[in-house]
């Protein structure tokens, strides 16, 4: 019997599932409640699912997105979710005609880029995605930082301010608006719907994931407005002689100001008892260490690719985005899916960009994968010259790509789905 793939109806949902965490080594099974709490926000029309004699044996879903570019705009997006495949059902082109099938929606539905977080690197260029943030994570030696273990807080110097504890459901209330004066600044950085906030603050759970409450810490500045929001948790160690040796695992700080930042820093790293911080993921050239009066008791624990971009319209993607000097450049872009290929003459100035079809010789040559990469500002067009994955067809257009291309901070999503 050949295998069937199609989108999965509501009765199929809780098999669909049951692939998933099969996919995703989990055994933990979803309570109805959860099905139909899930259920309640997922688009049907956007979850794919292999079946084999009725079985679900492979599973793909999307969903609608808004992503900040460089600049501070933002783009529709078809945030890709949900990905596996059952080992006893590999190497037969499931995921190729889920994706294929999915992606051709968004571009019918005029999404311009397609988004996600890879669990496996190697998979997803073939299908025109490339690695457009990177992400990383720091553990903080307190002892070593040389904070002053006394701190009290945000002082007079800093702006004042101040930082509080709340709930989840301060967080909830005050957080939206925050992560949209965050995101508007930060180009990578991803929308939030309302099923976030009530996931990432315990009032819905999942089955093959453990909730443990974090403390939320929020930064006020003195005059009131909220500026940053933190969230760690912290476990109960006190070693062989009672000495603590306790360890807080920050899973999210965000801040629309430097001094909301610094001083979040600061607090998590003055807790008492609080012996080691492991961050969360952050932008490379985050400035955590730097809030420290030795930046080597932060070191790097992990650097991994995060967020993947597939350009799915072109045009609009160029003209949607900032840059950083102006340029005229005509890029051949190929797509072997047939969705974004083709040349487009790239014109930036003062007044915008502008991006539109060509029949000019071509100043660059590369897949969309690696315009994927470029996007958001983090990857080098030289770079990718040197590695030979983007051909200069006109001398000194590399360059000149870069310097209207690249950011003067790398492009950050803090958040995976």
């Amino acid at each position: 019997m050949s295998l069937e793939v199609r989108t999965v109806t509501e009765s199929e949902y809780p098999d669909w599932l049951r692939a998933v965490s099969t996919g995703f080594l989990r055994t933990a099974k979803a309570s109805e409640e959860e099905i139909a709490g899930r259920l309640a926000h997922t688009d049907l029309s956007r979850v794919q699912g292999a079946f084999d004699a009725g079985r679900c044996v492979a599973t793909f879903r999307s969903f609608a997105q808004e992503l900040t570019v460089v600049g501070g705009a933002t783009v529709p997006a078809d945030a890709v979710s949900g990905v596996t495949v059952t080992p006893t059902h590999r190497r037969r082109g499931l995921l190729s005609r889920m994706m294929g099938a999915d992606l051709a929606a968004a571009k019918e539905r005029g999404e311009v880029v397609a988004t996600l977080v890879a669990a496996e690197y190697p998979i997803y260029g073939r299908y025109g995605f490339g690695p457009a943030t990177w992400a990383t994570q720091w553990e903080i030696d307190v002892p070593r930082a040389g904070l002053d273990p006394r701190w009290a807080g945000p002082s007079e110097a800093d702006g004042g301010g101040g930082i509080e504890l709340i709930d989840g459901a301060e967080v909830r209330k005050l957080g939206p608006e925050l992560h949209a004066r965050f995101a508007a600044g930060r180009p990578g950085a991803v929308s939030r719907n309302e099923r976030w906030w009530e996931v990432n603050t315990g009032t819905v759970t999942s089955a093959h994931t453990a909730w443990t409450e974090p403390f939320y810490a929020l930064y006020r500045s003195a005059d009131g407005t909220v500026e940053g929001l933190a969230a760690y948790t912290a476990d109960d160690n006190w070693g062989d002689a009672k000495q603590p040796l306790n360890k807080a695992t920050v899973t999210g700080v965000i801040a629309v100001t430097p001094r909301a930042e610094r001083a979040l820093w600061h607090f998590i790293c003055s807790i008492d008892w609080i012996t080691t911080v492991r961050s969360d993921f952050r932008a490379p050239d985050d400035p955590l260490p730097l809030f420290l009066p030795d930046p080597r008791a932060a070191r790097v624990v992990t650097h991994v690719d995060w967020l993947w971009v597939r350009v799915l319209d072109v045009a609009r993607a160029l003209e949607a985005r900032g840059y950083e000097d102006e340029a005229g450049l005509v890029l051949d872009v190929q797509d072997s899916a047939g969705l974004a290929g083709g040349r487009f003459l790239l014109e930036v100035s003062t007044s915008g960009a502008s991006c539109t079809p060509t029949t000019r010789s071509p100043d660059l040559t590369l897949d969309v994968r690696e315009l994927g990469a470029l996007y958001l500002g983090d990857e080098s067009v030289l770079r990718l010259v040197a590695l030979g994955r983007a051909e200069e067809n006109r001398t000194g257009a590399a360059r000149s790509a870069d310097r209207a291309l690249r950011t003067a901070r790398r492009p950050w999503c803090p958040d995976s789905f």
